[in-house]
């Protein structure tokens, strides 16, 4: 770190540093979106993980002051990111989904899904506008590209009395999935299951299919970020339009749904070739707070 000591001496409080960070970010040119919304969000992982903080009282905790070992060990990390462009959750091996942590490291993408957040909102709350009226009935789910398992963990926690699916053709991503897993407590709730899409799942029919495919076109793939550069590629990359794999899981998804239930399937920008490749599909563009198009809801009799 190229800092003169009385620079260094500056960054006495974890303000500092979060000013400090969040600056070298900005001025570097840095890609968020990782977990993190901006560089202060960014600089605030980064800090709150190496401190060993709680994300719920770090705020009050922005005025103590640090130890010369925890200030050069974050200076080190702010400089890694700079450097290395590697998101600040791979620097940190941690990433908070609403709420929640996960362990993550490169052998999956940074989780960042919208299907989260749909799971908490008045769409699974049981009123008029729901897509499952009564979450208590919810007995199978089926997490496809689970990944790092965020969202099967997610649907165990809202699903009580559901046994869920989890399922990966990586077997990295298992890895890491059963990590988070049991971190979670949800052994005896979660299965991981190697399969790619529904090959190895059998004949098996649940409530509710959730997956978050790869889906970057190849104008994407050739445009990524640096940061999202050290992602695995596998979990990226959807095709020349980005729709291989969702291609599939509408073909075969029919079969693997029981009646009344239904596909959450999350696209990203894709929705415009969603609509032209689909039309006769009968999809249900999902709008919250958070979410305005990025994925959609079929329900089972229309997949039939």
């Amino acid at each position: 770190m190229r800092m003169s000591g009385n620079v260094t001496v500056e960054l006495s409080t974890i303000l500092d540093l979060v000013r400090y960070a969040a600056t070298r970010f900005n001025e570097a040119d840095l890609i968020f979106g990782h977990g993190t919304e901006d560089a202060v969000d960014d600089a605030c992982l980064l800090i709150c993980e190496t401190l060993r903080l709680p994300p719920d009282r770090f705020e009050g905790l922005l005025s103590a002051r640090v130890t010369t070992t925890e200030r050069q060990k974050i200076q080190e990390l702010v400089d890694a990111r700079v450097r290395t462009r590697l998101p600040a959750a791979y620097l940190v091996k941690r990433v908070y989904m609403r709420g929640l942590p996960f362990y993550v490291d490169q052998r999956v993408i940074v989780p960042r899904s919208h299907i989260g957040g749909i799971l908490e909102s008045e769409l699974f709350g049981g009123g008029e506008t729901s897509l499952i009226h009564d979450c208590g009935s919810v007995g199978r789910v089926l997490d496809l590209c689970t990944g790092s398992g965020c969202l099967a963990i997610l649907a165990g926690l809202k699903f009580a009395n559901a046994q869920i699916s989890a399922v990966d053709v990586s077997d990295d991503a298992l890895q890491v999935a059963q990590m988070n897993v049991a971190y979670h407590g949800l052994q005896d709730r979660i299965t991981l299951v190697r399969s790619d899409l529904f090959a190895s799942v059998g004949p098996d029919c649940y409530d509710l299919i959730l997956t978050n495919p790869p889906y970057v076109d190849a104008q994407g793939m050739a445009e990524l970020a640096p940061e999202c550069g050290h992602e695995p590629k596998l979990a990226l990359d959807g095709g020349q339009d980005g729709l291989d794999l969702v291609r599939r899981i509408l073909a075969e998804a029919g079969r693997h749904l029981a009646p009344g239930g239904g596909l959450l399937c999350e696209v990203g920008k894709g929705r415009r070739v969603v609509e032209q490749v689909f039309a006769g599909k009968n999809l249900r563009w999902v709008e919250t707070e958070e979410c305005a198009g990025e994925v959609f809801w079929i329900a089972a009799t229309d997949l039939v």
